[in-house]
């Protein structure tokens, strides 16, 4: 039995998985837990595994770096120990994994109905993977492909440097400087929150007049950032709209830089929550286009398979799947 989790800031989902003899995993049991309602995850795991059997090996996709298998949460007061987990739950296999580490692993295991490709020019070929996701934040891994099949890598790429690509772009990061003077990174545009910073951008730039429905800041009983991306994806709102394609254009670049760094020949994929919620802005042409738009190298990028992943349990996927090349005896 293997024990898989995705630990996050608002839910943990914990699963236990049966292997097969034909390499093929069945889950046992699946829960979801709020995360702020734990003041620790251990509690959580007791809560979890009470009356069941201890597994033989655990897993877990964290939202935080993993530094010499400790990891203190982003967004949690938790601290998540292998060592201490090893003991806990009395076996040596025990894994800390970032989430984009987790997420890139489980993008191996979509099946053909659980993503789409972006990318109509796309071509089979081998070699490493980038993996991108736009969530709470911005993830960024890379898949590195050898002789032994693929190996994920975790990444802080989200909080590199934002590079604008035009004018308006230019403007953004003007922008965001007064927000952020210290330095504006992708994932300040790259997520939730990016939706809201780019909208008030444009308004301030007089893109468009302000939408009626759009709440004020001060107003936290609304997702300010749910309401743009919806009316902008619609199409029902002409500066909701316009924050949405810039967004998505941003995205483009960015999931093309990325592939430049690791020389994704392999493709590349998207996970995160957000990229399926605007799916059609992200079919309209405007992320490829952006994608694509890196001079000497437009050709290479565009013939890159680039994946939309549509499973949100794609990081417990890789969780679960971690093991499979593992000897646990």
């Amino acid at each position: 039995m293997i024990l898989a989790g995705d630990i996050g800031g608002t839910k943990t989902v914990l699963a236990l998985v049966e292997p097969a003899a034909d390499g093929q995993l069945s889950v046992v049991d699946e829960q979801i837990f709020a995360s702020q309602d734990f003041a620790t995850f251990d509690e959580i795991l007791q809560l979890f595994l009470d009356g069941k059997a201890k597994p033989q090996a655990a897993c877990f996709g964290i939202a935080g770096p993993v530094i010499e298998q400790r990891c203190q949460t982003t967004n949690l007061p938790w601290l998540l120990d292998g060592d201490e987990l090893k003991r806990l739950l009395e076996t040596p296999h025990v894994r800390l994994l970032n989430d984009l580490e987790a997420m890139a692993l489980g993008m191996l295991h979509l099946q053909a109905g659980e993503w789409i490709e972006l990318n109509p020019h796309a071509r089979q070929q081998t070699g490493h993977c980038a993996v991108i996701a736009a969530g709470t934040g911005l993830g960024e891994a890379i898949l590195a492909q050898d002789n032994h099949g693929f190996r994920a890598m975790a990444t802080e790429g989200g909080h590199c440097s934002f590079a604008p690509m035009n004018q308006l772009q230019d403007g953004l990061l003007a922008y965001l400087r007064q927000l952020f003077p210290a330095h504006v990174s992708y994932e300040r545009i790259l997520s939730g929150i990016g939706f809201s910073h780019v909208y008030d951008y444009l308004l301030a730039a007089n893109f468009a007049p302000a939408c009626p429905i759009v709440p004020d800041h001060r107003d936290t009983g609304i997702d300010r950032n749910a309401v743009i991306s919806r009316l902008g994806v619609d199409a029902e709102d002409p500066l909701c709209a316009a924050t949405v394609r810039l967004w998505a254009e941003i995205y483009g670049a960015e999931a093309g830089n990325l592939a430049l760094k690791c020389f994704a020949s392999g493709g590349v994929f998207i996970g995160g929550g957000i990229g399926p919620k605007i799916r059609p802005v992200l079919e309209s042409g405007v992320f490829m286009q952006a994608f694509v738009k890196k001079g000497r190298f437009e050709n290479f990028l565009g013939s890159l398979s680039v994946k939309l992943a549509l499973n949100p349990k794609t990081p417990l996927m890789g969780a679960m799947h971690y093991f499979d090349h593992q000897t646990l005896s």
